[in-house]
């Protein structure tokens, strides 16, 4: 699960923001994101809806282009290549390689409907990294047995529950061993019974030591799995620091105001 390119040192950021801005016409979404998330932490996202989280963690792999300041994964720049002093977007084909090292999980399952849990989980392998059939189904079923659905290989996306289908997108995502996940609310979607199953998935991955961004509204899991929380208002990071320190004792009255509301 290590990159492909630049041996991360605990000096190297996974991600660092500098002044990140992002604009949907003349809506400003993103207003100079500043923030840094180190190797194997697990960095988790708060704020209410609209406040630019999801934007942010699109942003990360370049499913949205930022419009100033700078955003890099592993020590290098997302999107861009600098020479001197100016920046040039990169070929789509240099973009999906950076994609390649970023595993995302959405709120929405996005599994192929005509396809196996396990035909799911192989596909990008065999598709992007040109890996033979069999060494992606070892790889997937190992991956399928981890999230617990080792018995489900075989089913279609209709014949699973949400917290099964959203395991099989974390599956899937792992398949293509990232250095980074990134969690966009991935429990939003799914009936409050099934919650708990994805979430000790996810626990399970902090264990192993992935680095992971997680957008998220489930307080407890920030609480405690959380490495490090970010309550985000109106496109600017209100507050920051361990979620512990964060959740039980808020500094700011716009964080208090929104943990009243989901505490």
């Amino acid at each position: 699960m290590n990159s492909r390119n630049i041996p991360l040192t605990a000096a190297t950021p996974m991600v660092k923001a500098e002044g990140v801005h992002k604009s949907f016409g003349p809506v400003q979404v993103l207003k100079g994101i500043d923030l840094e998330v180190a190797p194997r932490e697990v960095f988790c996202l708060v704020g209410p809806s609209g406040s630019g989280k999801s934007t942010f963690l699109r942003c990360i792999n370049h499913l949205e282009k930022i419009d100033a300041g700078r955003l890099s994964v592993g020590g290098e720049l997302v999107g861009y290549r600098q020479r001197g002093d100016r920046l040039h977007e990169l070929r789509d084909r240099e973009v999906a390689a950076q994609r390649r090292d970023i595993g995302m999980v959405f709120q929405r399952f996005n599994l192929f409907p005509h396809m196996t849990a396990l035909e799911n989980v192989m596909e990008a392998p065999v598709q992007v990294k040109r890996e033979s059939k069999s060494v992606a189904r070892e790889q997937a079923l190992k991956l399928l047995d981890q999230v617990g659905l080792g018995s489900k290989a075989g089913n279609y996306p209709s014949q699973l529950s949400g917290g099964q289908q959203q395991r099989v997108a974390i599956a899937r995502a792992l398949a293509m061993r990232p250095k980074l996940m990134l969690f966009d609310e991935p429990t939003s979607a799914l009936d409050p019974e099934l919650v708990g199953e994805v979430l000790d998935v996810m626990r399970y991955l902090a264990e192993q030591g992935m680095t992971m961004i997680v957008v998220t509204h489930e307080m407890g899991f920030a609480r405690e799995v959380g490495d490090a929380l970010v309550f985000m208002d109106d496109g600017v990071v209100v507050e920051a620091g361990h979620p512990r320190d964060v959740l039980t004792d808020p500094r700011h009255d716009r964080t208090k105001a929104f943990l009243s509301k989901v505490l």
